[in-house]
């Protein structure tokens, strides 16, 4: 804790406006959504994609009195009783701050950097640290300029050491990581093909990691990557691999049974075979590295063997499902400590589909009393309405909160009364330490489904959005499409996610869409792209803005609303500039303007076009052409109409290519789910992946059919595997007889004979692979699109329902 004329002093402000100096600082915030314990939170207005000065009213209104900012005209006099501290970077003063209480933690600090594999060590290395120290790891993927400043922030005497992941995407960005966290040891996982755009060459990428570890005493690493070079002379290089001047060798490995792994290593004349639960490359190089931080840090071969023996996949990304008995679940049930919890309650409130919220949490490792006084503090400003709580330290806990709190001692004993908790229509968080396996309790709130899944990742999602976003001038706003199914994505999962980013309106094609997304808590503007009469009755109960194309529909839906007395009704008005879809043609804009004056039933919200090609650069001249049209048609309405509407155009390739496109408002479609349609090679990251699972391997001899109509033959001896997905989940017979190709392990196995309605079949003969395997279906979307002729609109939007969309949240 901090007061806040001492942070003054730290941060060494140009300007400051005092109201009350002894304010008492325990928590940083950047976010206005992201608000818990307001009266002690110090607000950092940060220039990012948004500007934070934006939200200072929001964060006021919330509670919050202590603000940084760099904006000089601030009216600060319209904030009573709150302090101001004007710096010239507000980003450099959160850093300032963060590194200044860094200096205060005395314990050891390992730093952990590479392209891959940072997460995943830290995890484990936290678990496996666990037993003997109290360990402090900064939460889930904070390694960026702001993150790591908010990890090292909740540094504190209570900790042993502290694990900080540092993360880069840009060259020069390692210096001020550097400054904050000053590992004394250091950690170099992974040197892969991540975050490789924007460097020159991946030595040059290699160089700018390394920046971490210029003051640090001991760097550990895998002398594969041959990374020594990098480092001064000084820096003790603790490497592992199989060269003979390696500190840990590697002797022997090899694959045993139940998809384990043994691994002979030598270290300072002891030799000791190691057993790992897993086989794939990824998570034997992450255990590894754990294995030689150990030793570096005085643990015996002997010790650490039955350690390694226990290490489980981390799943790192909270998982959104759906459950029983109408209920969302949010499974974060891998790692438990206080910052990673508040992230979690914050997907949670983010959730607007059940008014009523749950919390399912166990204790965390190294609950001593002042840490469970600050998990008491987070607690307590929680709107939840249940609080299940779940092992001993916990139990005294539940007694001092206010809302309805039941207590158990185990997991088992929580799963003996699930039934009689009833959790029913409500968004439920289980929040868990790995050793309480709460997933068991997520595995039973679950709903049953195919075990085909369509995975969507939000963190990715909301990347593409603040990328796109990040193009547009402060003015111009934002619609989202989430028309059939969110590209079939989903509907309020992904509507949450817009709603909660600020997303000023929301497109879906009919107005079932839109009801839903009322009827689950989404309360932005919502436009319907195809009204007919019949849904009248709901687009004016839910509050859905239609979008008018045509006289018939016009003069439909005004007679509609003079029935019910309606006044100034907001519509969108279509105008066709070319694509010759839906909309008024421009020689019908006269007979449109007049009627428009006649009538007081409705008001034009926006007036709007779609462009033809404006991903495609042979037809810019006509992508101009539409333009110069629209804006035109649109202007010439305005000033008959005598007053302002919205004017918007430019699609998702239109952001991308046309910025003279962009008017009051662009529509994001296809880009938002991480699909570049103009091929521009933008750094969106893929949304959606469709994975399924191996039913059962069958040897086949040369010249056995395979399916229907025996289309699938064997050329040779071969391996056959068949999968959980055929054309009823939207897999198109088009795949069959080796058209489609799947990803196995690794590799890249072509379907064998027809599609059938809820499998097919792959050609693994050369492919290691077992039963209950996991299979990508589209490695690569676009390919896959174009393997069949058509895009990855199509494939994205023909995914069946019946295949279970899970969303994670990094």
């Amino acid at each position: 804790m901090y007061s806040i004329l001492a942070i003054g002093e730290i941060i060494r402000p140009i300007r400051v406006e005092w109201q009350d100096e002894h304010f008492i600082v325990r928590q940083l915030a950047y976010d206005s959504r992201k608000i818990t314990d307001a009266s002690h939170s110090l607000f950092f207005a940060l220039r990012n994609i948004r500007d934070g000065h934006h939200f200072i009213a929001d964060a006021y209104q919330k509670g919050i009195r202590n603000f940084v900012v760099s904006h000089p005209d601030l009216e600060w006099q319209s904030y009573p009783g709150a302090n101001f501290l004007w710096v010239d970077d507000v980003l450099a003063a959160l850093q300032q701050l963060a590194t200044y209480h860094r200096n205060q933690f005395t314990k050891p600090i390992i730093g952990i950097t590479g392209s891959n594999g940072k997460t995943v060590v830290k995890e484990w290395l936290t678990q496996l640290l666990q037993s003997d120290k109290k360990v402090y790891q900064s939460p889930k993927s904070y390694n960026s300029q702001i993150g790591v400043a908010l990890a090292l922030w909740n540094l504190s005497s209570d900790y042993d050491c502290a694990i900080i992941e540092a993360g880069i995407s840009l060259p020069n960005e390692m210096d001020m990581l550097e400054s904050m966290i000053q590992p004394e040891i250091g950690i170099f996982t992974n040197i892969g093909l991540a975050h490789a755009v924007g460097f020159d060459s991946k030595e040059d990428k290699i160089r700018e990691k390394a920046k971490l570890f210029k003051a640090s005493r001991a760097v550990i690493l895998l002398s594969k990557y041959n990374l020594e070079s990098y480092f001064l002379s000084k820096t003790v290089l603790f490497s592992l691999g199989e060269k003979q001047e390696d500190e840990v060798r590697i002797l022997k490995s090899g694959k045993a049974e139940d998809q384990q792994t043994t691994i002979q290593i030598g270290y300072r004349g002891e030799i000791v075979t190691f057993t790992l639960p897993f086989q794939d490359k990824a998570s034997i190089e992450n255990a590894l590295i754990c294995l030689a931080t150990l030793l570096f840090l005085g643990y015996s071969l002997t010790a650490i063997a039955p350690k390694l023996a226990q290490l489980r996949p981390v799943e790192m990304r909270l998982q959104l499902k759906k459950g029983r008995k109408n209920c969302s679940i949010i499974d974060d049930t891998y790692s438990n400590d206080l910052a990673s919890l508040q992230i979690a309650l914050d997907f949670l409130h983010q959730q607007k589909q059940h008014t009523k919220k749950s919390l399912i949490l166990s204790e965390m490792e190294g609950l001593e009393e002042r840490l469970r006084l600050k998990l008491l503090d987070l607690l307590r400003n929680q709107p939840l309405d249940r609080m299940v709580l779940v092992g001993g330290r916990l139990h005294e806990l539940h007694k001092a909160l206010d809302c309805t709190t039941m207590w158990f001692s185990d997991t088992s004993t929580l799963i003996q009364h699930l039934p009689e908790l009833d959790f029913n229509n409500e968004s439920i968080l289980i929040k868990g330490s790995r050793a309480f396996h709460l997933e068991d309790v997520s595995r039973q709130l679950a709903a049953k489904t195919h075990e085909t899944v369509l995975e969507i990742n939000l963190s990715a999602m909301q990347h593409n959005l603040q990328y796109y976003r990040a193009l547009l001038p402060p003015h111009v706003k934002m619609m989202a499409m989430v028309k059939a199914f969110s590209y079939g994505s989903g509907s309020f999962e992904v509507a949450n996610l817009l709603q909660f980013n600020k997303v000023d309106y929301l497109a879906v094609a009919f107005a079932d869409e839109g009801v839903e997304l009322r009827q689950h808590g989404i309360d932005l503007p919502i436009m319907v792209l195809s009204p007919d009469e019949q849904v009248f009755e709901h687009i004016v109960t839910y509050d859905l803005e239609p979008e008018l194309y045509s006289f018939r529909i016009l003069h439909a839906f005004t007679a509609f609303l003079q029935s019910k007395n309606c006044k100034r009704y907001p519509v969108h008005i279509k105008i066709d500039t070319g694509m010759h879809r839906l909309g008024f043609l421009p020689d019908e804009m006269s007979t449109l303007t007049t009627f428009l004056l006649a009538t007081d039933t409705i008001r034009i919200q926006s007036v709007f076009s779609h462009l033809v090609a404006s991903g495609d650069a042979q037809y810019d001249d006509f992508t101009a052409q539409q333009l110069a049209l629209f804006s035109a048609l649109a202007t010439s309405l305005e000033q008959e109409l005598g007053y302002s509407f919205m004017k918007h155009i430019a699609n998702t390739s239109g952001i991308a290519r046309w910025p003279s496109a962009f008017q009051d408002m662009v529509r994001l479609g296809i880009g938002l789910y991480g699909v570049d349609s103009a091929h521009m090679d933008l750094p969106l990251e893929p949304v959606n992946q469709l994975k399924t699972t191996i039913t059962q391997i069958k040897k086949l001899k040369a010249g056995e059919t395979v399916g229907y109509d025996r289309q699938g033959i064997l050329h040779r001896d071969g391996k056959v595997a068949t999968v959980k997905i055929g054309y009823a989940d939207g897999y198109s017979r088009r795949f069959g007889n080796g058209v489609g190709k799947m990803l196995v392990n690794g590799h890249l196995a072509p379907t064998i004979g027809n599609i059938c309605m809820d499998m097919c079949m792959l050609d693994v003969t050369d492919i290691p692979a077992n039963e209950e395997d996991e299979v990508i279906v589209f490695p690569d979307l676009a390919e896959a699109a174009a393997s069949i002729g058509t895009i990855p609109y199509e494939l994205l939007v023909n995914i069946s329902s019946r295949v279970k969309r899970v969303y994670f949240y990094e």
